[in-house]
Protein backbone atom coordinates (compact mmCIF):
# COMPACT_ATOMS: atom_id res chain seq x y z
CA UNK A 1 0.00 0.00 0.00
CA UNK A 2 0.89 3.60 -1.08
CA UNK A 3 1.71 6.05 1.56
CA UNK A 4 -1.48 7.84 -0.22
CA UNK A 5 -3.48 4.72 0.52
CA UNK A 6 -2.17 4.62 4.32
CA UNK A 7 -3.27 8.33 4.58
CA UNK A 8 -6.41 7.96 3.01
CA UNK A 9 -7.16 4.83 5.23
CA UNK A 10 -6.31 6.81 8.48
CA UNK A 11 -8.16 9.79 7.73
CA UNK A 12 -11.38 6.81 6.82
CA UNK A 13 -10.39 5.63 10.43
CA UNK A 14 -10.47 9.22 11.57
CA UNK A 15 -13.95 9.91 10.09
CA UNK A 16 -15.68 7.10 11.22
CA UNK A 17 -14.40 7.56 14.72
CA UNK A 18 -15.84 11.34 14.68
CA UNK A 19 -18.71 10.09 13.57
CA UNK A 20 -19.45 7.83 16.60
CA UNK A 21 -18.29 11.08 18.55
CA UNK A 22 -21.22 13.56 16.64
CA UNK A 23 -24.00 11.36 18.57
CA UNK A 24 -22.01 13.74 21.68
CA UNK A 25 -22.65 16.77 19.91
CA UNK A 26 -26.13 16.05 18.85
CA UNK A 27 -27.15 14.89 22.11
CA UNK A 28 -25.63 17.26 24.40
CA UNK A 29 -25.81 16.57 28.31
CA UNK A 30 -28.48 19.96 28.77
CA UNK A 31 -30.33 21.16 31.36
CA UNK A 32 -32.18 17.49 32.26
CA UNK A 33 -28.25 16.08 33.12
CA UNK A 34 -27.15 19.80 34.98
CA UNK A 35 -30.95 18.32 37.63
CA UNK A 36 -29.23 14.96 38.03
CA UNK A 37 -28.07 14.02 41.58
CA UNK A 38 -24.08 13.49 41.15
CA UNK A 39 -21.14 11.76 43.27
CA UNK A 40 -19.14 14.00 44.41
CA UNK A 41 -16.18 12.09 42.60
CA UNK A 42 -17.74 13.07 38.63
CA UNK A 43 -15.73 14.98 36.44
CA UNK A 44 -16.41 18.40 35.50
CA UNK A 45 -17.92 18.98 32.54
CA UNK A 46 -15.33 20.85 30.68
CA UNK A 47 -12.89 17.47 30.72
CA UNK A 48 -15.15 15.25 28.78
CA UNK A 49 -14.63 17.31 25.55
CA UNK A 50 -10.59 17.28 24.94
CA UNK A 51 -11.20 13.39 26.83
CA UNK A 52 -13.30 12.04 24.13
CA UNK A 53 -11.45 14.14 21.54
CA UNK A 54 -8.10 12.42 22.46
CA UNK A 55 -9.98 9.22 23.12
CA UNK A 56 -11.29 9.09 19.49
CA UNK A 57 -7.78 10.31 17.57
CA UNK A 58 -6.43 7.14 19.91
CA UNK A 59 -9.21 4.76 18.38
CA UNK A 60 -8.69 6.01 15.13
CA UNK A 61 -4.84 5.41 14.78
CA UNK A 62 -5.39 1.98 17.04
CA UNK A 63 -7.61 0.55 13.99
CA UNK A 64 -5.69 2.54 11.19
CA UNK A 65 -2.50 0.52 13.10
CA UNK A 66 -4.40 -3.02 12.41
CA UNK A 67 -6.01 -1.61 9.07
CA UNK A 68 -2.64 -1.12 7.87
CA UNK A 69 -1.39 -3.95 8.88
CA UNK A 70 -3.78 -6.51 7.38
CA UNK A 71 -6.49 -4.81 5.66
CA UNK A 72 -10.32 -5.61 5.96
CA UNK A 73 -9.41 -9.18 4.70
CA UNK A 74 -6.95 -10.04 7.48
CA UNK A 75 -8.18 -8.39 10.18
CA UNK A 76 -12.06 -8.94 9.66
CA UNK A 77 -12.70 -10.09 13.50
CA UNK A 78 -10.53 -7.37 15.03
CA UNK A 79 -12.29 -4.60 12.29
CA UNK A 80 -15.74 -6.15 12.76
CA UNK A 81 -15.41 -5.70 16.85
CA UNK A 82 -13.97 -2.46 16.69
CA UNK A 83 -16.88 -0.90 14.07
CA UNK A 84 -19.56 -2.79 16.52
CA UNK A 85 -17.92 -1.20 19.64
CA UNK A 86 -17.92 1.88 18.27
CA UNK A 87 -21.73 1.79 17.32
CA UNK A 88 -22.60 0.90 21.16
CA UNK A 89 -20.34 4.10 21.64
CA UNK A 90 -22.59 6.24 19.51
CA UNK A 91 -25.75 5.08 21.19
CA UNK A 92 -25.01 5.79 24.53
CA UNK A 93 -25.44 9.43 24.17
CA UNK A 94 -28.79 9.08 22.42
CA UNK A 95 -30.06 7.04 25.09
CA UNK A 96 -28.48 8.46 27.86
CA UNK A 97 -29.15 12.27 27.14
CA UNK A 98 -31.19 11.92 24.47
CA UNK A 99 -33.98 9.47 25.73
CA UNK A 100 -32.66 10.37 29.49
CA UNK A 101 -32.76 6.72 29.71
CA UNK A 102 -29.70 5.87 32.40
CA UNK A 103 -30.77 2.43 32.87
CA UNK A 104 -30.07 1.51 28.89
CA UNK A 105 -27.46 3.39 28.67
CA UNK A 106 -25.77 1.55 31.98
CA UNK A 107 -26.47 -1.55 29.64
CA UNK A 108 -25.05 -0.48 26.80
CA UNK A 109 -22.07 0.64 28.63
CA UNK A 110 -21.76 -3.20 30.01
CA UNK A 111 -21.62 -4.19 26.25
CA UNK A 112 -19.42 -1.66 25.28
CA UNK A 113 -16.69 -1.95 28.21
CA UNK A 114 -17.18 -6.09 26.67
CA UNK A 115 -16.93 -4.94 23.39
CA UNK A 116 -13.97 -2.91 23.76
CA UNK A 117 -12.10 -4.98 25.68
CA UNK A 118 -12.61 -7.93 23.36
CA UNK A 119 -11.09 -5.43 20.49
CA UNK A 120 -8.92 -4.00 23.00
CA UNK A 121 -7.47 -8.15 23.15
CA UNK A 122 -7.75 -9.09 19.23
CA UNK A 123 -5.57 -5.58 17.95
CA UNK A 124 -3.10 -6.47 20.84
CA UNK A 125 -2.70 -9.86 19.08
CA UNK A 126 -2.87 -8.15 15.33
CA UNK A 127 -0.13 -5.30 16.66
CA UNK A 128 0.85 -4.73 20.22
CA UNK A 129 0.63 -0.68 19.96
CA UNK A 130 -2.72 -0.85 18.59
CA UNK A 131 -3.78 -2.63 21.60
CA UNK A 132 -1.98 -0.44 24.04
CA UNK A 133 -4.06 3.02 22.28
CA UNK A 134 -6.86 1.55 23.61
CA UNK A 135 -5.86 1.31 27.20
CA UNK A 136 -7.03 5.26 28.11
CA UNK A 137 -10.35 4.22 26.32
CA UNK A 138 -11.07 1.51 28.04
CA UNK A 139 -9.80 3.32 31.26
CA UNK A 140 -12.27 6.09 30.48
CA UNK A 141 -15.01 3.36 29.70
CA UNK A 142 -14.37 2.33 33.29
CA UNK A 143 -15.15 5.81 34.86
CA UNK A 144 -17.75 6.68 32.49
CA UNK A 145 -19.81 2.91 33.42
CA UNK A 146 -19.38 3.25 37.12
CA UNK A 147 -20.53 7.29 36.82
CA UNK A 148 -23.26 5.55 34.72
CA UNK A 149 -23.90 3.31 37.53
CA UNK A 150 -23.88 5.71 40.12
CA UNK A 151 -26.05 8.45 38.13
CA UNK A 152 -28.58 5.63 37.58
CA UNK A 153 -28.75 4.29 41.45
CA UNK A 154 -28.63 8.25 42.33
CA UNK A 155 -31.28 9.34 40.52
CA UNK A 156 -33.41 6.05 39.45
Amino acid sequence: MTGTGKGFGLAGWLVACFCAAAGGAVFPPGPWYALLQKPSWTPPGWVFGPVWTALYVLMALAAWLVWSRAGFAGARVALGLFLLQLVFNAAWSWLFFGLHRPGLALADIVALWILLLATLVVFWLKRPLAGALLVPYLLWVSLASALNWELWRMNG
